[in-house]
């Protein structure tokens, strides 16, 4: 899929000539940064991996015409926070897109306490503060996008993936009301929610996802809804589980995810 010119000068026009984008050597992260390329966008690019990332630098410069600059850290660190933060200072940046993340599955007493804490580090913490340092910048300057990455899972509890999803609902919570402060400043945030996605969060997560979206299928769902809609959930897939459960009280879709997921995670728990 690709963006329509429309679409491509409305995101150059409203949201300036500098977007940042996270987690972007893999995934959405990694299909919404060559959609802004693509749109002209400059861009700033992050992800743990300093090869991979400058390898994708260089296409999507050679291949766009545009510059894009790179940034290798660990955003579960507040020096890693730091080091995006001070790269990005002297750029007129306008859009943030928050896409690094990862997560856990199985019974929750079984794992790694380290990987919950560092979980909620990257997914919760690190997206504050980079949405904190960039909402004020972005309100100095009267204009801005930010994309916060939710999740499908964000609306319920998930049994066998319970800190995940309380991570995301996190996420939803937090643009859905900075969507509503920052408006009047002429800055933009987008709660983007979709299901499962085929990408390396799988493979770290130990989950078996047999129905999946491809990053493809989600990416310019998500670019054309922001500056539209508060909340987006892209991909027919993530429309039809989320709103198969919309009559559903919330009780009964903890118990219908507790299903979902415990087929995804069974081979965990033997």
């Amino acid at each position: 899929m690709k963006l329509s010119e429309n679409e491509k000068r409305r995101l150059k026009t409203k949201y300036g000539s500098w977007a940042i984008v996270t987690g972007a050597s893999s995934g959405i992260g990694l299909e919404i940064a060559e959609r802004l390329a693509e749109a002209g966008l400059n861009l700033i690019i992050h992800s743990r991996s300093k090869n991979a990332l400058q390898e994708i630098a260089n296409r999507l410069s050679s291949t766009y015409a545009i510059e894009a600059r790179t940034v290798a850290a660990d955003l579960s660190e507040s020096a890693g926070v730091q080091s995006l933060i001070e790269a990005t200072q002297h750029l007129p940046v306008g859009m943030l897109v928050a896409s690094a993340g990862y997560g856990t599955s199985g019974d929750f007493i079984h794992t790694s306490v380290h990987a919950e804490v560092n979980m909620l580090r990257l997914n919760c913490e690190a997206l504050l503060s980079l949405t904190h340092h960039f909402a004020q910048k972005f309100v100095s300057q009267k204009r801005g996008g930010i994309i916060l990455m939710s999740s499908m899972v964000a609306f319920q509890g998930v049994p066998y993936s319970a800190n995940y999803a309380a991570t995301k609902a996190y996420v939803q919570s937090l643009a859905e009301a900075l969507a509503e402060e920052l408006k009047p400043h002429g800055v933009d945030v987008l709660a983007a929610a979709p299901g499962p996605v085929v990408s390396a969060f799988g493979q770290r997560a130990n989950m078996k996802m047999n129905m999946s979206l491809t990053p493809q299928q989600v990416g310019i769902p998500i670019l054309n809804a922001l500056g539209r809609n508060t909340t987006v959930l892209p991909g027919f897939l993530t429309k039809f589980l989320v709103y198969s459960l919309r009559t559903v009280p919330r009780w009964g879709k903890v118990k219908i995810m507790k299903i979902v997921m415990g087929g995804m995670t069974e081979h965990q728990r033997g």
